[in-house]
């Protein structure tokens, strides 16, 4: 029977706050200097919402402006979240590696994310995570756009049979119950107490993931 645990990235294994400000601060500097903001840049409004598809994302923050200067921002934005990753300015979680290496001998590992192709390689490859990790799965992959679909995919091109899905918002959540996986959820910088209740476990350190049996 193939066993495997599909994570998440931002916010269960990559501490996206890190390069989070100083990445999307930089887009808007860009917005600002061509007259299509003005306001400060709406860091809160941001963390609120990560998780969502980046269509979303953008509708959400820039409500009022086309969709090609959100295709545009977007662009930007990853270009300067990838510069930062690339120079050393992000982490990934306490006890994130050891735990990926115990886990690698029992179970298949993947990655599920609604982060784009591009961002999640540069992760990867900064941390060597392919040490570990079987595949690395971005929403950019499907044509709905669902987190649900997203392990889906995973799941069928992988002949998983059992497994669970890491995560730190409701669409993990969600994916999991969707495709009869477990559900955990961690309580990290981006977790919301209301959505983690929808888990069937919550942890607090990723090395509590090493008590977690998969019957």
């Amino acid at each position: 029977m193939t066993k495997a645990i599909i994570f998440d990235m931002d916010g269960t294994l990559f501490q996206t706050n890190l390069i989070l400000e100083p990445a999307l601060a930089a887009t808007f500097d860009v917005l600002r200097d061509k007259g299509l903001w003005q306001e400060d840049t709406p860091i809160e409004e941001y963390r609120e919402i990560m998780g969502v598809p980046l269509p979303v994302v953008w509708e959400t923050l820039c409500p009022m402006h086309s969709i090609a200067i959100r295709e545009e921002s977007n662009s930007l934005f990853h270009v300067k979240l990838i510069e930062q990753i690339r120079n050393g300015k992000g982490a990934l979680y306490p006890n994130a590696e050891q735990t990926l290496a115990a886990l690698a001998e029992h179970y298949k590992l993947y990655i599920a994310s609604n982060g784009q192709k591009e961002y999640l390689q540069a992760i990867v490859d900064t941390y060597q995570l392919e040490r570990f990790i079987k595949g690395t799965y971005s929403i950019q992959s499907i044509a709905s756009g669902h987190k649900s679909d997203l392990v889906r995919k995973v799941i069928v091109e992988n002949g998983i049979q059992q497994g669970a899905v890491i995560g730190d918002r409701s669409s993990d959540i969600q994916a999991a119950h969707d495709n009869q996986l477990l559900s955990i959820g961690v309580r990290f910088d981006f977790a919301q107490e209301t959505e983690l209740q929808r888990a069937d476990i919550v942890i607090d350190d990723l090395k509590d993931l090493l008590q977690v049996q998969l019957a």
